[in-house]
Order: structure tokens, then sequence, then C-alpha cells
């Protein structure tokens, strides 16, 4: 028989998405049937009876909820308005929160869903390296983002959707004051505020994995597609799904929208078949 291994996940959400966040947990239950999954939610406002209707949908005998409660005192000072809420903060100083004695955890925005285990990403080398995660920037694009957010060249800008953190070292390395004396200095130049500081003060301490297989969105499969050298065979739903590992629905292209445009929903249709959502309620 093959043990049980446990997986370190992070998730950040409110009720809103716990929808997502069902789907989510499923795809992977059902892609690695010899794990079992502690979650980490770091959260503002989420109850017990959340994370029971979670674990009802998806059969979560294999799912630990582990629900870390963050309140506004525990940012006091930190930079806020209507674009820069307190939870934009949670994935960044998450070491801070998360127990001691846990060397890595792998966060996940909750629209994504995994299509073949995450063993490998999960299991990356380490060392000194703080996150190793996903960029969908051409390289024009980061140096440009190089400019704009005074962060090394060299540096890779990364998607903060899927990281793999190492705990050990952010704890060391991570400071509030440094974060929201950054954010202060620079708040008229971020898009993507939480990407933005992530990638500008820690992007030198981290590593990039590929894309097509550990991040994987409707808008980088284009992208990819029409840059490709001309000589290599398009990526389409078949090399996908043989050796993709993360699909990534992010920006506002959502497939549970009716508004969708894209391929990559098959994945998450065929994963909301295997959710019980029978006695969901809203």
């Amino acid at each position: 028989m093959t043990p049980l291994r446990t997986y370190a996940l992070l998730v950040t959400l409110d009720a809103g998405y716990l929808k997502q966040l069902a789907v989510m947990l499923k795809s992977i239950l059902n892609v690695e049937p010899h794990a079992n999954l502690d979650v980490y939610v770091l959260h503002k406002r989420l109850r017990p009876e959340h994370f029971d209707k979670v674990r009802s949908a998806i059969g979560g005998a294999r799912v630990r909820f582990l629900p870390i409660l963050i309140d506004d005192d525990t940012l006091s000072g930190a930079p806020t308005t209507k674009r820069y809420p307190l939870e934009m903060y949670y994935r960044l100083l998450a070491s801070r929160y998360l127990p001691n004695d846990l060397d890595r955890v792998l966060y996940l925005d909750p629209d994504v869903v995994v299509i073949h285990p995450i063993a490998e990403l999960y299991d990356h080398p380490l060392g000194e390296v703080a996150f190793v995660g996903c960029s969908h920037v051409t390289k024009g694009m980061r140096n440009l983002n190089a400019i704009r957010l005074r962060m090394p060249k060299t540096a890779p800008y990364i998607n903060s959707g899927i990281l793999l953190m190492n705990l050990k070292v952010l704890r060391r390395i991570v400071d509030p004051k440094s974060i929201y004396d950054y954010i202060r200095k620079n708040k008229a130049v971020l898009a993507l505020p939480d990407q933005d500081v992530l990638s500008a003060l820690y992007g030198d301490r981290s590593v990039l994995v590929d894309s097509l297989r550990y991040n994987l969105s409707d808008r980088y499969l284009r992208l990819y597609n029409l840059r490709r050298p001309f000589k290599e065979p398009k990526v389409d739903l078949d090399w996908v799904r043989e050796n993709g590992v993360i699909i990534h629905y992010c920006g506002r292209n959502k497939p549970w929208k009716p508004d969708y445009v894209g391929e990559l929903d098959v994945f998450w249709n065929e994963t909301v078949k295997t959710v019980d959502f029978s006695h969901w309620e809203a």
C-alpha cells in the first residue's frame, strides 16, 4: 500500500470564494489519492460552518482545515486604500502567521484546478530561495517592470497566484516595515499591488518554474502560441492534458461566468462534476 503523504497548502479568501475552494481542493484529491491536505486558511470573517460546507461537498476525509484569523489590529501600520485592502498583506506576511515548525507551504489561489500530482513542485529544492513561482511576462515587460518597480533587472516578475514558500527563509527576510515603506514610496506605480511588492522586494530571492505546466491561463496559452518559434508545435489541449499540472483562471475570465472565453474551462467543468453541491446553500 502506498503510504499517505501530507501537503501543506495555504489559501486566503472570503465566503464568496468557497465554491472555488471546494473545486480546487477536490481537484487535488482526485489526482493525489495517497495524500492528505493540511489547508491553512488566512481569513478575516470565515466561520466553522463555512469549512464544514466545503468538507461536505468534497468528501474531505483527507482534508484538515487550519484557519488562522487575521484581525485588523494584527496589521496596524499597514497603508491601506480601496485598492490596497488589508487582505492584500496576507500572502506577503504569511510566514509570520504559520506554525514555526512548518518549513514550506504551497500557496494556491482558489481559482485553480490541479490536473496532475503536485509532488514535483511541492518538493522543489529550496536552499536559500524564498519563493518558487511562475511568470507570465515577456523579457521586455520584465525590463519595464524593473524600471517601474525599482527592482533588479535580473529578478523575475512573479505571478503571485501559485507560490511555493520557503518559510525558513521568509521568517528571516520578511519585514513588515519594509513592505509598508515600499508601498508608501511607490504606491503611484503599483498596478497589481501584492504581486508588484512581492516581485520588487523578493524577486531576487525567487526562482521560476514552467508556467505552461504550473500556472497556465487561457491568456498565457494564447500568448505562448502566438510567440512560439515557427517550427515548434502549438500547445493544445492534448498537450495540456498530458503535461499540465495547475490551470489558473486568473483575471476576470472565469469558467463559472457566462461571458467566459477560452478552452481551459474543460478542466474546471470536469472537476465540478466530481463535487457534491446537491446540498449547497448560498
